[in-house]
């Protein structure tokens, strides 16, 4: 059975996350959560957070045991972008966008 969790508006472009999601798949739960622990991204932390959110969504809502979860799949889709401009020279502007990200983590039992 796959349970999900999802965090949306994350404050960080969906290409940093990628790069981060996409070393998880295959790892239990403990395992992704040290891997997390010592990347050098400041993202990492959030993506913790859904991993953490997602065994818990397991543990209350289908009785499943933490200890045998593994991430299946973790993706990073794009969220809202904020435009806001700075001003140059020549009383011209240039854009600056904000980006977000909505982070999937998805896991499923461990096949015995």
């Amino acid at each position: 059975m796959e349970v999900r969790a999802t965090a949306k508006n994350i404050g960080a472009s969906p290409r940093k996350m990628r790069l981060i999601l996409e070393r998880l798949p295959g790892l239990s739960v403990d395992q992704s959560l040290a891997l997390l622990r010592f990347l050098p991204s400041p993202h990492a932390r959030s993506v913790s957070k859904v991993v953490l959110s997602a065994a818990a969504n397991a543990e209350n809502n289908f009785d499943m045991n933490a200890n045998d979860l593994v991430v299946k799949r973790a993706f990073a889709d794009e969220g809202r972008t904020l435009k806001r401009f700075r001003p140059r020279s020549r009383g011209r502007v240039s854009p600056i966008l904000k980006r977000s990200t909505h982070i999937t983590v998805i896991l499923d039992e461990r096949e015995v």
